[in-house]
């Protein structure tokens, strides 16, 4: 099947609407960190591009006070917290806690007042504490960026939906290591759990809310 069958199948069972935003957003980045936005991480792939936007997205946000929140993948230097996930992706075991790898990229230059939240599974939910940080900030709407689509990105944007949190994916913002499933989870994305966009319309968006005072944690 085609790409354009593919949209015709998808338009006719009535998928991919758009969610309604609201005035509280936040900007929720997963695993951008250097094992995976490094070549030299066997995780890893070169990023550069979305990092970069990334980067533009998140100055603005920072200009309108608006929360941001990083994910990391870390795991103890046994592996015994690594679950199956681990028996699976072996190389995950290059992700110690501790080690560069885990950190986030330093070209976003993180904030002391953005948090990051250390899972162990693909959902940056999977037995963490990210909806109540979200939640205590008053969050209604969320713009996600990160590593990578097929995996983390993609499990973080359904449960978003099943949280009850309309959530944005802008194009440039998120990356993969093969374009194939990028562009396949996109679609995907877009379908069922979020509204992919492009950069431009989600700095507008950024833009059109209410600033926020004292937003960080």
């Amino acid at each position: 099947m085609s790409d354009e069958q593919a949209r015709e199948v998808y338009e006719k069972a009535g998928l991919g609407q758009a969610v309604t935003r609201g005035q509280h957003p936040a900007v929720v980045v997963i695993d951008f960190t250097c094992g995976f936005t490094d070549p030299e991480c066997t995780l890893g792939a070169d990023m550069t591009a979305e990092v970069e936007a990334t980067k533009r997205l998140l100055d603005a946000a920072r200009d309108k006070g608006i929360p941001i929140v990083y994910t990391t993948i870390g795991f103890e230097r046994s592996g015994k917290d690594g679950g199956l996930w681990l028996q699976k992706v072996p190389a995950l075991g290059d992700l110690e806690l501790g080690g560069r790898w885990v950190d986030v990229d330093p070209r976003l230059e993180r904030r002391d007042d953005e948090p990051i939240v250390v899972k162990k599974g693909a959902s940056g939910f999977f037995g963490t504490n990210l909806a109540s940080i979200l939640v205590s900030q008053n969050v209604d709407t969320v713009i996600l960026c990160g590593a990578t689509t097929s995996g983390c990105v993609r499990a973080t944007a359904i449960d978003l939906l099943q949280y009850g949190w309309p959530t944005l994916v802008p194009r440039e913002c998120v990356g993969d290591r093969a374009q194939a499933p990028h562009e396949a989870n996109l679609f995907d994305i877009q379908a069922k759990y979020a509204d992919v966009v492009a950069l431009e319309e989600a700095l507008a968006y950024v833009e059109s809310v209410p600033g926020r005072v004292g937003a960080g944690v």
